[in-house]
């Protein structure tokens, strides 16, 4: 059973309030605008290999920490440069000029399409209105955080909004719950953890003693074979109303 509604809820951004869509499926899309220079390849052999490349890219820990700052048009620019110079033996087309405009298509398209998952705001807002307090707690830029803040109108809605870049330590680090739990003026057991990442939204606050919500926003359910195991799982923001 689930208990009602803390004093406060602490949030992720990206992918539990602003919707990016599957990365798979923007792959898949744009490796078919890029047919022709794929050769032999297909557009389905070219969107694997390019996602095994992003999961690769982001699972090494230490690169992950030195990436995390820079832009990611860059970043993804890099990736992608390095997969078509692996693949290029095999597909001469893609050359190191079609990997810099791939790179830019799949960025245009992946930042051009953000938006609020349908519900997401009105939910916020009942939320607050219902007196419960809110921290917003995002990775990332401060740049590019804060023109997603500003552009989807959600600065007024939360009561601490914390950024990683600004002070230094973010998700998964301790010290990110902790530091909202304070500015909040709540403890561990009176308040909440909602968004999409299993280790950072789930593993370490559980180990804080925050009630941990995965948001499986995209409907895909738990990875198989996975062990951990969210206090509460959610598809759409609006049923921490029900």
């Amino acid at each position: 059973m689930t208990p009602k509604l803390p004093p406060a809820l602490l949030i992720d951004l990206d992918d539990t309030i602003l919707r990016f869509g599957l990365r798979a499926d923007l792959s898949a899309e744009v490796a078919l605008e890029f047919a022709e220079e794929a050769l032999p390849l297909t557009p389905g052999q070219l969107a694997a290999a390019l996602e095994q490349a992003f999961d690769a890219f982001w699972a090494n820990a230490e690169r992950h920490r030195l990436s995390r700052f820079r832009p990611l048009d860059e970043v993804r620019r890099e990736i992608v440069v390095a997969l078509f110079d692996h693949l290029r033996p095999q597909a001469p087309g893609l050359t190191e000029e079609v990997a810099l405009r791939f790179a830019d298509r799949f960025h245009f398209y992946r930042e051009g399409r953000i938006e609020c998952f349908p519900g997401a705001v009105e939910t916020i807002d009942e939320l607050r209105a219902r007196g419960t307090k809110l921290a917003l707690v995002t990775n990332g830029r401060s740049l590019i955080q804060r023109e997603k803040i500003r552009r989807f109108d959600l600065e007024h809605r939360f009561d601490h909004i914390q950024i990683e870049e600004e002070h230094g330590f973010g998700k998964p680090d301790e010290r990110a719950y902790l530091h909202a739990m304070s500015a909040l003026g709540v403890g561990a057991k009176e308040c909440w953890m909602i968004g999409d990442n299993l280790e950072w939204e789930v593993v370490t606050p559980q180990r804080l003693g925050i009630f941990a919500i995965w948001y499986d926003g995209y409907h895909q359910g738990l990875p198989k074979g996975s062990a951990i195991k969210p206090d509460r799982i959610i598809r759409s923001l609006t049923e921490l109303l029900d």
